[in-house]
């Protein structure tokens, strides 16, 4: 999730593990600590686009990990606090910040390695958006309110809040599936694979993806008290031997594509715009829409030792937050079938 998320969440669970006189230090130790797994982006490279994300969200993020970055938050942390702390309580509010961060992670869409050197498999839970101010703002007012008043017991509210929206996350997740399901059905389609992933920074509108005989089509489900949708696009599965046949499977631009249907799960397709253009489906303006949010661009002028181009489409027009504002309010969405 974002980095405000991930310190609120991290402080808020050393603070329950803190007595009233370390409180405040646990506030800031637990937060720096709830970052730190995302310092993993520091490991890029000048020439490989994908580097990055086949670091992001991997060892930093295992469950595995977190003695050892607790560790070493700790011997960082520990010099500023000497006088007040030990090192052992210094490694525990680390340790417990630390560990909320992989498992925060992994309840959105991106995928996070929690496992990992045992596998490789990214878990995602999609029970919350990359970024959810109903998430965030509560559990920042309940672990500051608990930093000044010295009461370590509203920091666990503050934790209660957390988990409690998690699981509405959880309720809404299997409600949007069951409508995603009826308008499949419905389209007396028999999709290969269905998911369902919250919409930007909202557990109202979510995006429903399928696959069927060899398309992808997306449609926005609002599970509000009554479930409705809005019908979406459709666009043809990713098929490299198609798409680019002048590519030379033993090339790194090959090798490159591969990487990134690992990192999307393989929900790739062509951008309608730019031919040149793989993007990952799962993440788009609106939630009806296919535009990927970011992609990988092959060209054919490459050498065959050359990686490929990454590029993003954030841009955000007047057109887009009027129609994702809309969805919201529900204006336009139709009854289900």
């Amino acid at each position: 999730m974002d980095p405000l998320s991930q310190a609120a969440i991290g402080a808020a669970a050393a603070q329950s593990g803190s007595k009233a006189s370390t409180l405040r230090h646990a506030l800031w130790i637990g937060a720096l600590a709830g970052m730190a797994p995302d310092l993993d982006v520091l490991i890029q490279s000048d020439t490989d686009p994908l580097l990055a994300l086949e670091y992001h969200r991997q060892f930093t993020h295992s469950l595995f990990f977190v003695p050892v970055g607790a560790l070493i938050c700790a011997c960082v942390f520990y010099p500023l606090v000497r006088q007040r702390l030990t090192f052992k309580n210094v490694w525990f509010f680390a340790a417990l910040g630390y560990g909320t961060h992989g498992l925060l992670d992994a309840c959105t869409t991106y995928g996070t390695q929690l496992l990992w050197p045992l596998t490789d498999a990214r878990v995602a839970w999609h029970n919350i958006s990359v970024i959810d101010p109903l998430f965030t703002l509560p559990l920042l007012m309940f672990l500051l309110t608990s930093a000044v008043r010295r009461k370590p017991r509203l920091a666990v509210y503050g934790l209660c809040w957390a988990l409690c929206y998690l699981g509405f996350g959880l309720v809404q997740h299997q409600r949007a599936l069951s409508v995603a399901e009826r308008i499949v059905s419905h389209r007396q389609h028999e999709p290969i694979r269905l998911e369902v992933k919250p919409g930007f920074a909202n557990l109202l509108v979510w995006k429903a993806l399928y696959e069927y005989e060899g398309r992808y089509y997306v449609d926005a489900v609002r599970v509000g008290f009554a479930p409705t949708y809005y019908p979406g696009e459709s666009a043809a599965k990713f098929n490299a031997a198609r798409d680019f046949p002048f590519l030379t499977p033993t090339s790194q631009q090959a090798k490159d594509i591969e990487r990134f249907r690992w990192f999307s799960d393989d929900w790739l397709a062509i951008d309608r715009s730019d031919a040149s253009l793989i993007v990952d489906m799962r993440y788009s303006q609106l939630p009806n829409a296919i535009k990927g949010l970011w992609g990988i661009r092959i060209l054919p002028e490459k050498e065959v030792t050359q990686h490929v181009e990454w590029a993003v489409q954030r841009e955000t027009g007047a057109e887009e937050l009027t129609a994702f504002w809309q969805q919201l309010m529900g204006a336009g969405q139709q009854p289900l079938p």
